[in-house]
């Protein structure tokens, strides 16, 4: 296939190469070590010795608008251009070298590797040098007798100023027009003297020599010639040349005039006689057969002309070659059929007359010439046969007609031979062909007619050959006549098929008719295609291959067809066209998936289409189908299809390489006083090439609590943080870093006890495969426990657990106070916390020992305040109450000192609060407001209801009086 995994390598012809001015030159280049597809494509450029450093394109396999301008016109007419030896090997032509293509010729071949590895191009040499060599022979125009001996002389030269060497051979040319010349003798470049086959043994016996007289002449004797030897000799010099890789190279050929040599034989005797195959005396309209036998000794190496005549008037000649040519007055009937004249041996000569008429009676004779060669004008000697008479008598028409289909059955679009024998007919024939469709009887349709003269017309029906092909009807010999459909159109072009004859003689006619049946099935029957794979499951990089196999009820390989390859991939819902493959033989490619195209190889015999796909990438996973169109033969253009049909659906899976990734899982802590923690994810094992993303995960140490995503970093470094990490404060405060190849850490900056628990990473392996990044698995490491280093000294705090109810839109006040002074030259820090369900504990706001002021969470900043009373008062007051404030608070207090003037501080103490639940009251709605504003209406709405009451029992008294 050409697919190797080695360091890719490109050669050329070894150089310096020298060639000659006018000669047609090849340079050799080809490439090994390659990945990608196996036809490899190839560039040609020239360094000119003007301009050494300047690179001058040729021609490229690939790009049409390769060339400069200075070879464009060249290239276009393939006075430059490459031919390919097989995938990876070209030929580069140059037809007529000229003195301007010396240089320095570099071959390149574009990259279809994974990456750049090895040599691209290679350059070699070319030297052009003037052509110096001559060949001459004074021609001449020798007859001589069988036996003599004859010496021709060449003189040969060459002034090339490389080390170069002669070959001069002798041929023979024999007979008229170009025929292959026969070599005699040849003097090699090796100085070995060679003959042809057919002088070898004259040869050994020395009846043939060539002798090299002083440096420039050379001569060809040959003794005791033969007839054999008679044409026209030449004499051929080359110069050869030794190229670098050791090789010789013919650079330039020259030709001397020809020598005429004529060998007269001694003389030999003829005889002929005629014959008649049948009685000589025949009736109008019957068949006249006459043979000829010629007698002579040795007769197969002579050469013979053989004239028929009739009454001392020629009727047909065949010349020693066996062209035949027919007498003025007979060309009309021979073109009719009527008259054959053949030889079937170099001695026997037949002369046939299918329909004899009155004018054909008389004496026949038989002349027969012996010619030196074929194509010599004046004969050796001529003899004639004695007479044969003939006689013809008027006759009655005795026509009858076979009327036959072949073949009888046949699939739409194939061709439908249709003959009528006529037999017995004593005059000219007309015929007509008719078509008696199944589907309308009674109904006939005519197809093809051709009158006694030879006209020939064509039914309305059948005169567009782009339907059914250009129809022919042709008279094969004096009494057949052959109907050709080219291309059947559909099944009603089955039924019967007429054949009417009508004979016409001296005024009168007579018609006979004859019929032939015929089933054209469609070509949808038994068309059927089948989809297999032998490996439906593949390993990315592996080569897998999709046969799609068609048969019929008909020859495949004898109807234009067409496959298109379809593939819907996994990623999504629709098919797309991958490539189609015409009859024609041309490919066009679609362009929904192009990746294809530089990996995928297209073979296909007449029932079968192979789709090969190199280096399987997990793109190409899906399903795979192919469709097969097929037309009817013979007509041009197609046009529609006669028939389609659909494969099975094939999947593919591509699987990607096994992840080799293993990450520590051992459990671990890190324990810090204050300040920063860094807590570590290690990657035992993984691809050398791969990348890794890292997601960062806490455990919270409250039971029951759910992972949080802490901050993801994708192999691309692409940083996610988790809802709880998103606000600008926990970003800055959580980092991930890779610190070595195999190391990423969580730096956790300034960590307080909210950032207390369990924490660990799941690590992702990502591998690019030519196309793009693929996850190939993923890891999770162990659990570290972050853990802080309590002092030993705790601050006194009140820890009375508060539950306070504040209304939506007021300000609320939440208790953290330190019961008892804090150490002398110590500095507090305070952070209040609300309480997640998440398990982690949200800092809202911070309170430094420097009196620096944080908000991590950022949108709570214009409503938190620590207003300090009291040193020892950290109470937060929280405005402007919203229904999401609802929840349990707390606050946690530090005690720093620092060490020494300048030095860091450290946590001597630390303490918590109490718990402070906070629920928000909606609002007051504007009726119920309204009326506790208003006292009287308040006492209305009091008394209401007793005021009913009385005028409800005094409505009663009223009733019981009446």
């Amino acid at each position: 296939t050409g697919l190797t995994t080695g360091q890719r390598a490109v050669t050329v012809q070894k150089g310096p190469l020298y060639r000659v001015r006018g000669s047609h030159v090849t340079l050799w280049c080809k490439v090994s070590g390659y990945q990608g597809p196996a036809e490899q494509n190839f560039q040609w450029s020239i360094y000119l010795p003007s301009a050494p450093e300047r690179e001058v394109q040729i021609v490229s396999t690939v790009d049409p608008s390769f060339p400069y301008a200075i070879y464009t016109q060249r290239v276009r007419s393939r006075g430059i251009f490459v031919e390919r030896l097989q995938g990876d090997a070209v030929l580069l032509h140059i037809t007529e070298l000229q003195d301007r293509d010396a240089g320095e010729y570099e071959c390149h071949t574009p990259n279809t590797d994974e990456r750049y590895f090895g040599s691209y191009s290679a350059k070699v040499n070319l030297s052009v040098i003037a052509d110096t060599l001559s060949a001459s022979m004074a021609p001449q125009a020798l007859t001589l007798t069988e036996g003599d001996a004859v010496e021709l002389t060449c003189e040969v030269s060459k002034s090339t100023a490389q080390h170069t060497h002669l070959s001069v051979g002798w041929y023979l040319l024999q007979g008229a027009g170009e025929h292959r010349a026969e070599e005699v003798l040849t003097l090699s470049k090796d100085f070995i003297l060679k003959p042809g086959p057919s002088y070898e043994q004259r040869f050994l016996e020395g009846d043939v020599r060539l002798n090299k007289v002083g440096n420039a002449t050379y001569k060809l004797f040959v003794g005791g010639v033969k007839p054999s030897d008679q044409g026209e000799l030449y004499c051929e010099a080359a110069e050869w040349i030794e190229d670098p890789d050791e090789t010789w190279k013919d650079i330039s050929r020259k030709q001397t005039q020809r020598t005429s040599l004529a060998v007269v034989s001694q003389g030999r005797d003829l005889s002929v006689d005629i014959a008649a195959a049948a009685e000589s005396s025949l009736s109008e309209g019957d068949t006249l057969q006459l043979q000829c036998v010629v007698g002579a000794p040795k007769s197969s190496s002579r050469h013979f002309k053989v004239t028929w005549l009739l009454d001392s008037v020629e009727v047909a000649r065949i010349d020693p070659h066996g062209v035949l040519t027919w007498g003025e007055e007979y060309k009309e009937r021979a073109n009719l059929g009527q008259l054959r004249a053949f030889k079937t041996s170099n001695t026997v000569y037949i002369l046939t007359i299918s329909e004899v008429g009155l004018k054909d009676k008389g004496t026949y004779q038989c002349s027969v010439s012996e010619m030196k060669t074929p194509g010599d004008l004046h004969s050796i000697q001529t003899n004639v046969s004695s007479g044969i008479q003939v006689n013809v008598k008027p006759g009655e028409s005795r026509m009858r007609l076979s009327v036959s289909a072949s073949p009888p059955r046949v699939t739409a679009g194939d061709p439908l031979t249709l003959r009528c024998e006529v037999r017995g007919a004593s005059g000219p024939v007309s015929v007509r062909w008719w078509h008696l469709a199944p589907r309308h009887p009674g109904h006939r349709v005519l197809v093809a007619a051709m009158e006694q003269d030879g006209t020939l017309s064509l039914g309305s029906a059948y005169q567009d050959g782009r339907t059914r092909g250009s129809l022919r009807l042709e008279k094969e010999s004096s009494g057949t006549f052959t109907l050709v459909i080219p291309s059947t159109l559909d099944e009603d072009d089955g039924g019967q098929y007429r054949c009417e004859a009508t004979q016409w003689s001296r005024g009168r006619n007579w018609t006979e008719k004859g019929e032939a049946a015929v089933t054209v099935s469609s070509m949808a029957l038994g068309l059927h295609a089948t989809l297999r794979s032998r490996v439906p499951t593949v390993r990315y990089g592996q080569t897998f291959e999709l046969v799609c196999q068609v048969s019929a009820s008909y020859a495949l390989e004898e109807v234009p067809a067409s496959v298109r390859w379809l593939f819907q991939p996994s990623s999504t819902g629709g098919s797309h066209e991958l490539v189609r493959v015409f009859p024609s033989g041309t490919v066009v490619w679609g362009t929904a998936q192009p990746h294809f195209q530089g990996k995928a190889q297209l073979e296909r015999t007449d029932a079968s289409s192979r789709l090969r796909i190199h280096g399987a990438l997990p793109a190409d996973a899906g399903t795979y189908q192919c469709e097969v169109e097929v037309w009817r033969r013979n007509i041009l253009p197609l046009g529609q299809p006669a028939a389609t049909t659909s494969s099975n659906a094939v999947g593919i899976k591509v699987v990607l390489p096994e992840s080799s990734l293993q990450v520590a899982t051992k459990d671990s802590s890190v324990e810090i006083a204050s300040g920063n923690a860094a807590i570590e994810c290690r990657i035992v094992s993984a691809w050398n090439n791969s990348q890794f993303g890292v997601t960062w995960y806490l455990l919270p140490p409250r039971a029951g609590a759910e992972p949080l995503q802490v901050v993801k970093a994708s192999n691309s470094s692409i940083l996610e943080y988790g809802s709880e990490f998103s606000s600008p404060a926990q970003k800055a405060r959580f980092l991930s870093q890779r610190v070595s190849s195999n190391v990423f850490q969580l730096q956790i900056l300034s960590a307080d006890l909210g950032d207390q628990g369990r924490y660990y990473c799941v690590v992702e392996e990502w591998l690019w495969l030519v196309d793009g990044w693929y996850k190939l698995g993923e890891g999770t490491s162990g659990r570290t426990t972050l853990k802080f280093k309590l002092p030993d000294h705790e601050l006194q705090m009140e820890r009375t657990n508060h539950s306070i109810s504040a209304r939506e839109g007021e300000e609320v006040t939440l208790p953290c106070r330190l019961q008892r002074a804090h150490l002398p030259g110590s500095q507090l820090s305070a952070t209040w916390f609300q309480v997640k369900s998440s398990g982690r504990d949200g800092a809202l706001l911070t309170l430094r020992y420097d009196g620096t002021m944080e908000y991590p969470e950022e949108r709570l900043a214009g409503r938190l305040y620590l207003r300090r009373p009291a040193a020892g008062d950290f109470s937060l007051t929280l405005s402007s109450v919203e229904s999401g404030d609802a929840g349990v608070y707390y606050c946690q207090l530090q005690e720093w000192q620092q060490r020494s003037e300048g030095k860091d501080w450290d946590l001597q103490g630390l303490a918590r609060s109490g718990y402070t639940q906070l629920t928000t009251i909606p609002p007051e709605s504007t009726v119920l407001s309204r009326i506790c504003s208003s006292p009287s209406l308040l006492n209305f709405i009091l008394y209401l209801p007793l005021v009913l009451i009385l005028l409800l029992a005094l409505a009663v008294f009223c009733w019981y009086c009446k």
